[in-house]
Parts: C-alpha cells; sequence; structure tokens
C-alpha cells in the first residue's frame, strides 16, 4: 500500500506541475509534441488502470466488480464494463496454479500498456474479431491481429478502420458465415432512451430466419391502403405494433414475474384530469397522456393511478382481480424500478422484495413493507449481508454490510422528478 501510495502522490505532484507550466514557453513548432507526450502519458495511465482491474477481487457483499467500479468511480456500468473487457482481452493472463497466459489480444496489449493506443483503436481491434467468421484459423487471427496492432501505432483509428475491413475481406474472400457466425451477431436493441419528443430509436440486427418471418407479416399488414398518406416506414412501424398488440395479454403467453404479459402504466389523477402529461409504463417509457386517453385502457393492459400531490393509491384498471399481483401492479407504479441505489432495472424485470424482514425469516406481505428489486440487488440481501428498510416518505433505504466500499441509501433513477426543485424552492 505504501508503494502505491507513494507513486499516486508523485503522480498527483507531476500533474500539478504540468498542469502549472505554460505551453506557450516551449517554441511554437515543438507544441504539438508536447501534446502527443501528453496523450501518450494519459494512455498509459488508462492502461494501468485497466490492468489494475484484473487484480480486484470479489468478496462477501459486493455486486459484480463492474457494478462496484462504476459506483466508486462514478461512471456509467457500460463503460465500467467496457473496462472490465478490455482488461481481461489487453492484460496478460494467469491460470489457476499462478502460470502466466499472454494477453487474448498480445500484440494490441503490448501497445496499448505503452501509451500508443486510444480507445477508438482497441474498439476497432475488438469489432474486427468480433466480425470475424469461426473458420478463419488461429495461424491467420494471430497475424491479422499482430497487423493491426502495428498499423493502429501510425493511424487514425478511421484509418485503421478501413483496414480492418480490407485485411477481413481478405481473410474471408467469398464471404463465408456460418449459421454460429450469423447467430452470434442477432441482436435487437433500443439506442439510448426515450428522445425529447419521447420516440424511441432502435436497432435491429436479424438473422434470415427473423427476416423472413417479418418479411411475410410487413407484405400484408404494411400494405398501402387506399388515400393513405402514411409513408412506407410508417406503414411498418404501425404493422409492428399490430403485431405486438395482437399478442399482449394471451393467456398462452403465461406470466412474467407474476404478472401477465401486458403493459402496465401508471399516472396521477391531476395528469388524468388535465389531459396533460403522462403516464410511465413499468418498461420505464413514457407515455403521453393524449395516447393513453386514446388507448382507453383495453382490458388487456393495466392502469393503476395515484394522487400526485400525496402519493396514495386511488384506483387500478384491469380486466380482473389478480390477489396479489394486484399489489405488485400498485409497487410498480409507486417505485417504478428496482429501489437499490444507482440502479437502473426497471420495473417488468424488478422483483417484490420486503424491506424489513424476508418471506423466508417471517416476514409479512404488508403493501407498506414490500419494495422492489432487481435479482441481482434482492441476493444482496438474501446472501451478502445488505439490509433494508422502509423510509418514512416511503422509500427504501439500502445500507451496505461494514468494509464493503459503496454507500447505501435510496434510488430516485426511476423518478426524474425527484431532481426537480419544488415550487417552494423555486426563486
Amino acid at each position: 500500500m505504501g508503494s502505491m501510495t507513494a507513486a499516486l502522490d508523485a503522480l498527483d505532484a507531476a500533474i500539478e506541475l504540468v498542469g502549472a507550466a505554460d505551453i506557450e514557453d516551449v517554441p511554437a513548432p515543438q507544441r504539438f509534441a508536447v501534446l502527443e507526450r501528453l496523450e501518450t502519458a494519459m494512455r498509459r495511465q488508462v492502461a494501468i488502470s485497466h490492468s489494475q482491474l484484473t487484480r480486484l477481487e470479489r468478496y462477501e457483499g459486493c455486486p459484480p466488480i463492474s457494478i462496484v467500479v462504476a459506483d466508486v468511480l462514478r461512471i456509467s456500468r457500460g463503460a465500467a464494463k467496457r473496462r472490465v473487457r478490455d482488461a481481461e482481452q489487453l492484460v496478460p493472463r494467469q491460470t489457476l496454479t499462478g502460470a502466466e497466459l499472454p494477453a487474448l489480444l498480445p500484440a494490441t496489449g503490448r501497445a496499448w500498456n505503452a501509451g500508443l493506443l486510444d480507445g477508438e483503436h482497441v474498439r476497432v481491434i475488438q469489432r474486427f474479431f468480433r466480425d470475424l467468421p469461426d473458420h478463419v484459423g488461429p495461424v491467420e487471427v494471430e497475424k491479422a491481429e499482430r497487423t493491426l496492432a502495428e498499423h493502429a501505432q501510425v493511424m487514425r483509428p478511421d484509418q485503421l478502420e478501413k483496414i480492418a475491413d480490407r485485411l477481413g475481406a481478405h481473410l474471408n474472400p467469398d464471404g463465408t458465415f456460418s449459421d454460429e457466425d450469423r447467430a452470434r451477431k442477432r441482436g435487437f436493441q433500443w439506442c439510448g432512451g426515450q428522445r425529447a419528443d419521447g420516440m424511441s430509436v432502435g436497432k435491429l440486427i436479424a438473422d434470415p430466419t427473423l427476416r423472413g418471418m417479418l418479411d411475410a407479416w410487413l407484405a400484408k399488414f404494411a400494405a398501402p391502403e387506399p388515400e393513405d398518406t402514411r409513408s412506407h416506414a410508417q406503414r411498418q412501424h404501425d404493422a409492428l405494433a399490430v403485431l405486438v398488440r395482437r399478442q399482449l395479454g394471451d393467456p398462452k403467453l403465461g406470466k412474467h414475474n407474476g404478472l401477465p404479459v401486458t403493459m402496465i402504466v401508471t399516472t396521477t389523477l391531476q395528469d388524468l384530469a388535465s389531459g396533460a402529461g403522462h403516464g410511465v409504463t413499468a418498461g420505464g417509457t413514457l407515455l403521453p397522456i393524449s395516447d393513453l386517453l386514446r388507448m382507453a385502457t383495453p382490458t388487456y393492459n393495466y392502469l393503476a393511478v395515484f394522487d400526485g400531490v400525496t402519493g396514495q393509491s386511488l384506483w387500478l384498471g384491469r380486466s380482473k382481480r389478480l390477489a396479489s399481483a394486484d399489489q405488485r401492479i400498485m409497487l410498480l407504479g409507486k417505485y417504478r424500478g428496482c429501489t437499490a441505489p444507482g440502479c437502473t432495472v426497471n420495473g417488468y424485470n424488478s422483483q417484490v422484495h420486503h424491506a424489513t424482514k424476508d418471506w423466508k425469516h417471517g416476514g409479512t406481505t404488508d403493501i407498506d413493507d414490500l419494495t422492489l428489486a432487481c435479482k441481482c440487488d434482492n441476493l444482496l440481501v438474501e446472501n451478502d449481508g445488505w439490509t433494508t428498510r422502509q423510509l418514512a416518505d416511503g422509500q427504501t433505504q439500502w445500507d451496505p454490510p461494514p468494509d464493503v466500499p459503496l454507500r447505501g441509501g435510496t434510488n430516485n433513477y426511476h423518478h426524474p422528478e425527484r431532481f426537480l426543485p419544488k415550487d417552494d424552492e423555486k426563486d
């Protein structure tokens, strides 16, 4: 600990010296060389930081390392996962017996540790191997990695990307991909959150089977109608909405976390009365009240209404009573997602959690003591010594066990309105 602390103290002092220095004291032609040295130094620090991630150990009471790193460094969980993944690929590994193995990307790792590569260079090389088909042999893979690492040291990432594309075409000239190659690339995800206008952008990489099925569906339900003013893209959007709408609420779908597979929306009496504002789905999607009213709350959806001032539950619209499921629906309206500090898991993917005493330890299913927690955070309470309790304002307090380097607290992520100043706090 002493040597590391001393090294960090020296680094802090050196950064202070560099920050106090004036680049104008350097002759103009040499100033770019100064920036280059600064860039190399920063890259080396990043590489060193990444290498330390492989030395971190998970101990009792801690969630996965990436989550701890995200909270301690105050970076996004996505960024933390990328750092852990980079460390796993760029830093030499050890076997269970302690023997050292080369990094998965050894040449790239050496250049990275020397401060010669930026994170964008690494992304290009990682993407190249992710898209490379499995039939390319290990010898060619090793040569390709070494070649890309060499070019990355003298090229910008956008230039390197062109080299990677040419190299990929050379190694797979016939464009041959196996079923496993295609299956590995398939996926759908939303590209960020909702935009300011409430719309969302998604990215779909469809395998041939899904593409064929969608083509057949869209041929019927996205076909233009007489006097149809919609564009081709708009018709396809509406056809997909028909496809999903026909499935939601079907008993054949079973249940998800104890509830029918359907849309659950919560809103306030005040917003309903004014016809403005929005409802919130259990997935965290904001649904304009105008859209909600047009839906007329079909029987396959659930609508929970709260008082916007007191938070008191007022009404639950549904086709039939579901006993304990009704409690869960109101919990979705109250909490909207996992209540653990900083957790972004939405309500659909959260579980009911006993805040004071778990059911298996004698806790009762009292709505005032129920809250929401994702599977990962629920296990922190069950297995790793975390505790939860309900506060007077109805929020759930999470407290870590001693010696865990995380702060406890409540979670406002699913309630962005809490970040706004109250009327009596405004200037």
